[in-house]
């Protein structure tokens, strides 16, 4: 009697798990916020603006937070007005924003133009790209404004870090390179 108690609830406990289970669909779902998003989607419609369908455009007239507009024009003349321009940083701490512009420097700049700013970074020793100058050249007649000109806009086939750094950052790397010029041409 005892035995057949004992195969009358297993009967029922396998009964009980095959009709459960479906092949055609999950039965469980362990955290379900991770299958169905809870999220508004960017190009969703949004409960407080009806039939808006794409995305929103950012107020008039702001800007990014630590970053600033540039007002000269990527262009030829702008390039020389750049020449003109200086650096906008507190000359109190320059030590600091040496500092601050080398780190920048060596994440950003040193794989091409070199550690010391002559030109050989890692890229162009094993000859990945080529025609990467040094900064002691007279003939390029670097300013602090043109490479910050040169960070902002890009030039030639270096592209535009302006995306990677806000504008103080790219004036503490533009000062670093004038102390790399200056410590190549001694």
């Amino acid at each position: 009697m005892n035995s057949f108690k004992n195969i009358a609830i297993l009967f029922a406990l396998v009964v009980l798990v095959t009709s459960c289970h479906n092949d055609k669909s999950r039965n469980y779902q362990y955290m379900p916020n991770m299958y169905e998003s809870v999220g508004y989607e960017t190009y969703g419609e949004a409960a407080f603006l009806p039939n808006q369908s794409e995305a929103l455009l950012p107020p008039a007239n702001t800007i990014n937070r630590g970053w600033l507009p540039y007002e000269i024009e990527n262009s030829p003349e702008g390039k020389e007005l750049a020449r003109l321009q200086g650096s906008p940083l507190d000359s109190i701490n320059v030590d600091e924003n040496l500092t601050k512009g080398g780190q920048l420097y060596s994440i950003y700049c040193a794989i091409c133009h070199g550690d010391k700013g002559d030109g050989k970074g890692t890229l162009v020793k094993r000859e990945k790209i080529l025609g990467v100058p040094s900064y002691a050249d007279p003939v390029r007649n670097l300013t602090v404004g043109t490479t910050y000109y040169t960070i902002h806009y890009g030039l030639n086939s270096m592209g535009s870090y302006a995306s990677q750094m806000n504008t103080e950052e790219m004036w503490q790397v533009s000062e670093y390179v004038m102390q790399l010029k200056q410590d190549l041409t001694k």
